[in-house]
């Protein structure tokens, strides 16, 4: 049975990139009938926080990714936290320092840089030196009696060559001559990432890894080393192309939002992320075709039809993408998601919301564009001396418009904009002669959605007042 696992670090919130990871492990799981894995790498004590795991465990849910196995919800190979699992990893250790394939390392961080420095001055690529690889029994032990705590390195092999097998790029081979006797437990006593996730991929009997390329190189090398050891199977990997901004260079900050948090608080819908993640990087048979259910990227799921260059990732793309997924989303339901949105300041009541997301639904590209709308509305920006100049000669036609208006028995924007139309009939006025001096006295902007709109959702009442303001002006 195909067993995949996605494991986060709870040191931050969730960051764009990991969804992508998770997404796909997921999506290959259920593709194959297989289990999804929920594995939480806590093993930073500083770094690690409780409120960064939940952010994990909301993101996944609120996306839609439901897990088989996971530290909420146990099962057979838990448990499902590093820092909850010591005990294991030390039985490996043990085992691998008792069969002479580790080693016990002394050496300080001073010795250390001072090899570093010298490598570089000889033009070498910088890796330890090995010198605690040799030491005898009784050396080991004088230095332990001492009180020296050391960290425990793997003994790579000093000739040979590690082959990768991955799925996306083929055979890449690793001379073993490259690689160094790295460190596998740190002198406090907790494992490195490349140990501890060989301990709990082979005992929790992962069958593929699919991750980001940027272990590739530094950390897929060395964990078949430690398979190979431990006599454990080795999975299938598949690295994933990096995911970079349109300047391509890597996602960070400076390209907009990156966690997940972020996205979800500007009012992104988790559709629309599922979306627009699934495709980067992977081509569907389908190439026309946009949108995407989560079910129909299960289906549509498959390895080979990953690519192996770097995916681009477009803000604008995303957004609009969201704002079609909000089009076609039911308008009660933008309505009840659009609440959680608003700010405070603004009170409105839930019939006049309606009337706004049936009116300006387009307009929305992001849940919280909602505030923009309602500032806009509520809160006009003052009239300039040069807006005021112009209206003082339009005052003819505002004046016509506010009869009308005091005439109007229905509310509705279709009689406003008859309304609006009568008015330039009656005066010999059409097009932006009509409808900008409107727009300018009424929501004191040049620009913006429907001025009849806008009219039918300030009410009777506040136009007027906007009107007489000017006309007093």
């Amino acid at each position: 049975m195909i067993r995949v696992r996605f494991p986060p670090s709870p040191t931050g919130y969730m960051h764009i990139g990991n969804v992508r990871t998770a997404l796909f492990n997921y999506l290959y799981a259920r593709k194959n009938n297989g289990k999804f894995i929920l594995r939480i790498e806590d093993t930073d004590k500083e770094r690690s926080k409780k409120e960064y795991e939940d952010d994990i465990i909301n993101g996944l849910k609120w996306l839609g990714l439901d897990w088989d196995e996971g530290p909420d919800i146990g099962g057979p190979f838990g448990p499902y936290r590093q820092s909850e699992r010591l005990d294991i990893y030390y039985s490996y250790i043990n085992k691998l320092l008792n069969e002479g394939k580790a080693y016990y390392c002394f050496c300080s961080e001073e010795e250390l840089e001072k090899d570093r420095e010298e490598a570089l001055r000889k033009g070498l690529m910088p890796k330890y030196s090995r010198r605690c690889r040799n030491l005898t029994k009784e050396q080991v032990q004088e230095k332990l009696d001492k009180g020296i705590k050391p960290v425990v390195r793997f003994k790579t092999p000093l000739n040979g060559e590690i082959i990768v097998k991955d799925e996306i790029r083929g055979d890449l081979t690793f001379p073993l001559e490259n690689l160094d006797d790295f460190v596998i437990l740190r002198s406090d006593g907790i494992p490195t990432y490349n140990f501890a996730v060989v301990i709990d991929d082979a005992l929790m009997k992962i069958t593929d890894v699919i991750r980001g390329e940027d272990h590739l190189h530094g950390n897929t090398p060395r964990q078949i080393l430690i398979y190979n050891a431990l006599n454990f199977d080795i999975p299938n990997f598949a690295h994933l192309p990096m995911i970079l901004g349109e300047d391509h260079t890597r996602l960070s900050k400076r390209h907009g939002s990156v966690s997940l948090k972020d996205y979800k608080n500007e009012g992104y819908l988790p559709e629309a992320l599922v979306n627009y993640m699934g495709l980067l990087g992977f081509s569907p048979e389908n190439k026309e075709k946009e949108f995407f259910s989560l079910e129909e990227l299960i289906s549509e799921f498959n390895l080979k039809n990953l690519s192996k260059s770097n995916a681009i990732f477009s803000s604008s793309k995303l957004k609009w993408l969201n704002h079609k997924y909000i089009e076609m989303t039911d308008n009660k339901k933008v309505t009840e998601l659009i609440k959680k949105y608003i700010n405070d300041q603004f009170l409105v009541d839930d019939e006049w919301l309606k009337d706004v997301v049936r009116l300006l639904k387009e307009h929305i590209f992001v849940l919280s564009d909602i505030n923009y709308i309602l500032n806009d509305i509520f809160n006009p920006l003052p009239l300039d001396n040069e807006k005021i100049v112009f209206l003082n000669e339009q005052k003819n036609l505002l004046n016509e418009f506010l009869i009308g208006l005091e005439n109007l028995n229905q509310w509705n924007e279709n009689e406003i904009l008859n309304l609006i139309r009568d008015t330039g009939k009656k005066l010999g006025i059409k097009g932006k002669n009509l409808y900008y001096p409107l727009r300018v006295a009424i929501s004191h902007k040049e620009e913006g959605f429907e001025i009849y709109v806008y009219i039918y959702l300030i009410g009777k009442e506040e136009t007027k007042k906007r009107i007489m303001e000017v006309i007093n002006s």
